[in-house]
């Protein structure tokens, strides 16, 4: 009697994601907050904190580096950083009013300047005897590029703001324009003030050229133009307190373009114009923390005098649509650069990575961060800073053709 055949053993499936380890984010490299290695690496920088357009004789209330504090512009046109709790009774100063040479707090009137002096006490015998030890906690702050910019760290260390060659000096016709509301502001465009993850989405970001390839143009469409499709040769490079990758592309009319990017610490990118037009780039952005969790990306650029009557460039025209008009299905169709590094979550578990030959120039980035951190905590400048105020820094980003 035949015997029914036995079923052949079943295949036990691989590599599913059940039994997985508890991961974990490289909290050296994304936490912020006063104390920690990375906050105070970063407060060793002048830092950016808002546009000047955006800093007015009314306060405002802004979070950076996981601190939470006020600016605003005096009367004669003087920014001011302060710590918000009035040091007398501890109400926000975000209610206070602004006058010609300060802030005056709603609640009993004290009034301090941009630099935290306390100039007058209206309910004390003498108003205007203020102690000198009467000085609301304050934070220096310069303006350059269309931005106001807060030095945070020890004050015996603080460098000099600044200055880099492919800014300055404004040719005939010129001006800054300064965004910082992290994707850009133009007409009807509009992005989020402040992006929901951290610092280090977006400053990985800038050293990963093969993203521009494959998201803003193979998968999600032409985003910015079609040179974006040619695969590039890429070489990346160590430079004084930075990081560049050369991106060369052969293009089919026969030309050739090498893209220079560049990164400096800690957290400064250079990025060549989007719409390949040759030349020095003409910007510089920032990824600047608000707390662990969420960043703002602030940009300044020199434009002609008109720039804010003309349209976006190095934008394809028959697939633009304003980000925040976009709904979630449009955004999942054509993501950009804050799905993608959104969809890393507010914090990226850097355990669970699997870094290859493509990401060499993230691993450059990280390594030198962490040297840094380590000089810091040695008690050392960390790379990049200038005691010298007429310094220049050379940036070396671009779109080169031959």
């Amino acid at each position: 009697m035949a015997t029914a055949p036995k079923d052949p053993a079943p295949t036990i499936p691989q590599g599913t994601a059940y039994g997985r380890g508890a991961q974990h984010a490289h909290d050296d490299l994304t936490r912020v907050g006063p104390g920690t290695p990375m906050g105070e690496l970063m407060r060793r920088y002048w830092q950016p904190v808002l546009a000047s357009r955006n800093v007015t004789t009314r306060p405002t209330e802004v979070r950076i580096l996981g601190e939470d504090l006020i600016i605003f512009r005096d009367g004669e046109g003087r920014p001011g950083l302060l710590y918000p709790r009035c040091m007398h009774r501890g109400t926000s100063l975000f209610w206070g009013h602004v006058e010609a040479d300060g802030i005056r707090c709603c609640y009993h009137g004290w009034k301090f300047a941009v630099d935290g002096v306390c100039l007058e006490q209206p309910c004390e015998p003498n108003p205007h005897a203020c102690r000198p030890e009467h000085r609301q906690p304050w934070y220096p702050v310069r303006e350059r590029y269309g931005l106001v910019w807060a030095y945070m760290g020890p004050p015996e260390r603080m460098p000099a703001l600044p200055r880099f060659d492919s800014m300055e000096p404004l040719e005939d016709g010129e001006t800054y324009m300064a965004f910082d509301n992290s994707l850009g502001s133009h007409g009807d465009f509009k992005g989020p003030e402040v992006v929901p993850y951290s610092w280090l989405h977006m400053n990985d970001n800038v050293m990963d050229p093969f993203h521009v390839q494959v998201l803003h143009t193979t998968f999600s469409g032409t985003q910015f133009v079609r040179e974006f499709e040619v695969m590039p040769r890429v070489e990346f490079d160590e430079i004084e307190a930075g990081v560049i990758y050369q991106a060369h592309r052969d293009l089919a009319d026969g030309r050739h373009v090498n893209r220079v990017s560049t990164w400096m610490m800690p957290n400064v990118m250079f990025v060549p114009d989007v719409a390949m037009r040759p030349g020095r780039p003409n910007g510089i952005g920032m990824s600047v923390p608000v707390d662990d969790e969420h960043s703002r990306i602030l940009m300044a650029m020199r434009v002609p005098a008109d720039a804010r009557d003309r349209p976006m460039r190095g934008l394809e025209a028959e697939n633009f649509k304003p980000w925040h008009l976009r709904t979630i299905e449009e955004r999942q169709d054509q993501p950009g650069d804050y799905e993608a590094q959104a969809g890393q979550g507010a914090i990226s578990l850097h355990s669970e990575e699997h870094l290859v030959t493509s990401d060499k120039g993230i691993g450059m980035q990280r390594r030198m961060l962490r040297r840094a951190l380590e000089t810091v905590a040695a008690g050392g400048d960390p790379p990049g800073v200038s005691f010298d105020e007429d310094a220049v820094v050379r940036v070396p980003s671009g779109n080169f053709f031959g």
